[in-house]
């Protein structure tokens, strides 16, 4: 039984807060934080990468240019990014 005045939270509460908290992914072998349930998009801009100019592959597996958006970053997840460059 609660103490008079305290209040279980709602359960969006804890799912909202479980949002914010960090999670650890590793970009190109070096740690890095991001926030639970940003986007290989979200992680790209970021990074200050133009999604139409990068490649990335997470976990091994390429990841579709189209699905950036959708994809989001889970704990443990590994991504190698590649930059294209232009020159002439």
């Amino acid at each position: 039984m609660r103490p008079p005045g305290l209040r279980r939270p709602p359960r969006f509460a804890t799912f909202a807060a479980s949002m914010t908290q960090p999670i650890a992914i590793t970009v190109n072998g070096e740690s890095r934080d991001v926030a639970a349930g940003d986007t290989v998009a979200a992680l790209l801009r970021a990074i200050g990468l133009d999604t139409r100019k990068v490649a990335v592959e997470r976990n091994e597996e390429i990841v579709p240019r189209s699905t950036y958006d959708s994809v989001a970053l889970a704990p443990g997840d590994r991504l190698e990014i590649v930059h294209f460059i232009g020159g002439g």
